[in-house]
């Protein structure tokens, strides 16, 4: 371990054993480029994490006991503890968490830590947006006008924008249109922001319409040398969480570049900036002149999450590829960069969507829950950064992605259909996700030409984000499923083997599969063989109903099922499913004949519920509950028992990984009962009030 502190740049030498201060994807990133390296690579953990996946690659690890979940990774005296623990020499923050706090940058260079990344100086800079909008602006850097009193609010006009002090990635933000819903909104953003980052300051600044969001990739190395590595579009964004991003941005023009690229440069020498630095700017639509106006956001003095599209969109003259990575660790032992700004060159597009455990239906609602089946599909051109396998569980204590998915072409077109035909073909169950949002935003027309901006998401129609399968798609998985669990009870029989499943002595009989349908209803899947062919009927009984609706009687042949792979022709077109079977439902108890499916076809995925013949009641919700859509904390109680509400009213405020999220009556009446109080722990399901 280094005896004393090691200042960014400075020449302390080869790193021999890095200790990783983060978790999830952000760690199994930054573990692959020490393997390649020849560094140690030590992890941290809390208890929930004991067994999460970047604790199996590391090197060794240190489990921080006696800290709660969800602050483990913010614990700096624990931290350094299992630094001395393990002998590292040095550690890398991630990108959150302790990477933007000047105190942790300082606190680990006291301990004779090698920190990778920018001097606390820097990162203090930085981190007040405030002062780092004056400190732009004497720069020569543009910045939008803002004020830091509510009652100036006039000052900066409307719409506007409320805005954490002391932090980003969308915590204690909010837009505002008129002056009527400003104190609600600063009062709802300074909670939010002191949750996040124990700093209730916000400030208001301008708001442009239909904005982009565009970051410039900055390097520094310590020794003089500062360079860009071009932009990203970061405008698909949910809750001002950035969801889809890409390099190059398809507004920037060639001049527009290299006007951004100067402008990020003379950020981060304003503040002496050493190491890897994002500098973000709001920008507005391309004018008939060119590019689009942009002003500056912020700094985020740390590697972003979407940095490997900037790996992959960029090219070294040398041929090396570009590992950011690495280079955060090289400038961390003193050496210089390995290339200057003349150096670097555009080399295709790349396209980077966030897969996120969480519910579009919802309004993108986190959702906790195993990942019981995750098979990339590793399609050419793409790329998977993530933490999470099958078996792993996504908890309520942090972000809930699952992956970052990448894929890089020679043209934004290329790069757009690898992207959206990686996700289709990746098998992911368990749990809800916005993989087929994300597949139905990489083909919207907006997305396809370039036009975007930071409200496109919420323009969408609720079928692109959460749409519906098709009749015919549901019918292939059901009959996939069937035949599937056909061919499993043929494999497991021990009497009368040679006899074909399905047979019977009475040829009109058939076979029947029941499934949960959707609704309450149920779902039958008939067959029986009529020569080498199987006739199948579809029926579907809705709640409540004595009759079945039929459909069309369908013939099935050429069936073949060899592992998890279904083949067959349907309709005269012959298809090829991957049918798995999943562990007895974990939500819901059918008894111990029921069984689920994970069907995947080129007409989708579907989770499918094979109901037993005789299965035992199902517990009913009772009236009038409302129940919590996610894990999370009470954070504010808006009614009082015997409060006449209507429906829409506000009822109750969870907050749920670092966001508030508002809990509405589902409909007009009496609040009969309160079952919880502000400062309880919920989890997704629990019952919080009853609404008659």
């Amino acid at each position: 371990m280094s005896a004393t502190p090691a200042e960014p740049g400075s020449p302390v030498g080869p790193i021999r054993r890095l200790l990783i201060a983060n978790r999830g994807e952000i760690a199994c990133r930054i573990i692959r480029t020490c393997r390649t390296m020849g560094i140690e690579a030590v992890a941290v953990y809390s208890q929930g994490d004991a067994d999460a996946r970047h604790v199996r690659l590391a090197d060794q690890s240190v489990g921080l006991d006696g800290v709660t979940a969800g602050q483990t990774y913010l614990d700096i005296p624990a931290i350094i503890a299992a630094a001395h623990t393990s002998e590292a020499d040095a550690i890398h923050p991630g990108y959150g968490f302790l990477s933007e706090r000047a105190d942790a940058a300082t606190a680990f260079a006291d301990a004779g830590l090698t920190w990778v990344g920018p001097p606390a100086q820097a990162i203090a800079a930085m981190g007040d947006k405030i002062s780092a909008k004056q400190l732009m602006a004497e720069a020569g850097v543009p910045v939008l006008p803002s004020v830091t009193d509510p009652d100036t609010a006039a000052e900066v006009g409307y719409p506007l924008i409320v805005k954490a002090a002391a932090g980003g990635g969308g915590k204690g933000m909010r837009i505002v249109t008129s002056p009527e819903a400003l104190a609600d909104a600063v009062e709802a953003a300074r909670r939010e922001a002191a949750s996040a980052f124990g700093d209730d300051r916000v400030f208001l600044e301008r708001f442009i319409e239909r904005p982009r969001h565009i970051e410039v990739q900055v390097f520094a190395d310590g020794r003089g040398a500062t360079v860009h590595l071009g932009e990203r579009e970061c405008s698909i964004q949910r809750r001002h969480q950035k969801v889809i991003e890409e390099a190059p941005s398809p507004a920037v023009d060639p001049e527009t570049r290299e006007r951004l690229g100067h402008a990020a440069v003379a950020a981060a020498r304003a503040v002496d900036y050493v190491g890897a630095g994002t500098v973000e700017f709001v920008a507005s639509q391309p004018t008939a002149e060119g590019g689009p106006e942009f002003f500056f956001l912020e700094m985020n003095t740390r590697l972003q999450v979407e940095h490997p599209v900037t790996e992959l969109a960029w090219a070294r003259s040398d041929g090396v590829p570009l590992d950011l990575v690495r280079l955060q660790l090289e400038v961390a032992e003193g050496r210089p960069l390995p290339f200057g700004q003349d150096d670097l060159r555009l080399a295709g597009h790349a396209v980077e969507a966030r897969l996120y455990a969480e519910d579009p239906a919802t309004g993108f609602l986190p959702v906790t829950g195993p990942v019981e089946l995750l098979e990339p599909a590793n399609g050419p051109g793409t790329r998977w950064d993530t933490g999470v396998e099958t078996g792993d569980e996504i908890g309520p204590h942090f972000d809930p992605m699952i992956a970052k998915v990448i894929a890089h072409g020679s043209s934004r077109a290329d790069a757009l259909r690898l992207l959206g035909r990686e996700l289709s073909q990746t098998r992911l169950h368990g749990l809800r996700t916005n993989r087929d949002a994300l597949i139905g935003m990489l083909a919207h027309e907006e997305m396809v030409a370039g036009t975007l901006d930071t409200g496109f998401i919420d323009r969408l129609d609720p079928a692109v984000l959460d749409p519906e399968p098709s009749a015919d798609a549901q019918r292939l998985h059901l009959i996939g499923a069937t035949l599937a669990g056909r061919a499993r009870r043929s494999a497991q029989r021990r009497v009368q083997e040679s006899i074909p499943t399905g047979w019977r002595n009475n040829p009109t009989a058939g076979t029947a599969v029941a499934f949960e349908g959707s609704a309450g209803s149920t779902v039958t899947v008939s067959y029986r063989p009529e020569g080498d062919e199987l006739i199948v009927d579809v029926s579907r009984t809705a709640a409540g109903a004595d009759e079945p609706g039929h459909g069309p009687r369908v013939r099935v042949s050429d069936v073949r099922v060899d592992g998890d792979a279904v083949s067959l022709t349907l309709d005269g077109r012959q298809w090829t499913l991957r049918v798995s079977e999943l562990p007895d439902g974990h939500d819901v108890s059918y008894g111990d004949e029921s069984r689920r499916w994970a069907v995947d076809s080129p007409l989708g995925s579907a989770t499918l519920m094979q109901l037993p013949r005789f299965p035992s009641a199902a517990a009913e919700v009772a009236p009038g509950d409302l129940d919590a859509p996610m894990p999370g904390t009470v954070l504010r109680v808006a009614v009082a028992e015997g409060h006449e509400v209507e429906e829409g009213d506000l009822v109750m405020v969870l907050e749920a990984m670092k966001m508030e999220h508002r809990v509405t009556a589902p409909h007009a009446g009496t609040v009969e009962s309160l079952l919880v109080s502000e400062g309880a722990q919920v989890a997704g399901g629990d019952t919080l009030a009853r609404i008659l």
